[in-house]
């Protein structure tokens, strides 16, 4: 068994938002996807870092997750900023029971493990840039997500899986990272950043903790395998 990472495939198979309009990398990306993935193994784990599908709800998205599903591997999904067909665990996993889908799961409020090894985290959020009362109850909440994820995995090995990334050139986000810090996680994986934004990315040793970005057009959308 391996473990892998990606983020942001921003699937659009049932709706009408796909990323090749953007030209470049992001031209045939589906395809890519199912190519990046084909030297995976059925036992594989792959976590999916957010904006997993343009979707507004679960039934919109039902033909991104059929893709995902009919990839190599178990998939562990998070939300990411555009992920507005994300619900309650319960529906999401009842909705994928429903319509047979067996290699999805999700990692909200929780931990996932893999081997010995406890896969934690959430989306996270961009306090400093959105600035006001419900930014400010939305990042409290997010810090209350990650951190129950993280209690959850007790004195497991930890790695860490977010949407935005804790820190890049010229942002920080010290609560954040202080919680990785504190509660030992070894290393970090983060999406978000598209294009340009790349050469913005923080990756290796901050601190004890490793970082990576993961984003799909990044990786050239084969997912980055951690062990």
């Amino acid at each position: 068994m391996s473990l892998y990472a990606i983020g942001d495939t921003h699937l659009s198979l049932g709706t009408d938002k796909p990323m090749d309009v953007f030209g470049g990398r992001w031209e045939g990306y589906v395809d890519k996807l199912r190519e990046g993935f084909a030297a995976l193994e059925p036992e594989d784990v792959t976590v999916v870092c957010g904006d997993v599908s343009w979707a507004m709800s679960l039934e919109d998205a039902r033909e991104d997750f059929a893709f995902l599903d009919s990839l190599p591997g178990e998939k562990i999904l998070l939300k990411g900023n555009h992920d507005y067909w994300w619900n309650t665990a319960a529906k999401m996993n009842g909705f994928f029971a429903a319509q047979g889908f067996q290699t999805l799961r999700i990692l909200h409020n929780n931990c996932q493990l893999c081997g010995d090894v406890a896969l934690c985290g959430t989306r996270g959020w961009f306090y400093e840039e959105e600035r006001g009362e419900h930014s400010a109850k939305i990042f409290h909440r997010e810090l209350i997500r990650l951190e129950a994820s993280l209690k959850a995995a007790g004195e497991r090995e930890k790695l860490c899986f977010l949407h935005y990334p804790p820190l890049y050139q010229g942002y920080r986000c010290p609560e954040i990272l202080e919680l990785l810090e504190r509660y030992g996680v070894s290393r970090c994986f983060y999406g978000h950043l598209h294009g340009g934004s790349h050469r913005l990315a923080v990756t290796g040793r901050q601190g004890s903790v490793d970082y990576a970005l993961v984003s799909a057009d990044y990786l050239g959308f084969r997912p980055l395998k951690i062990f």
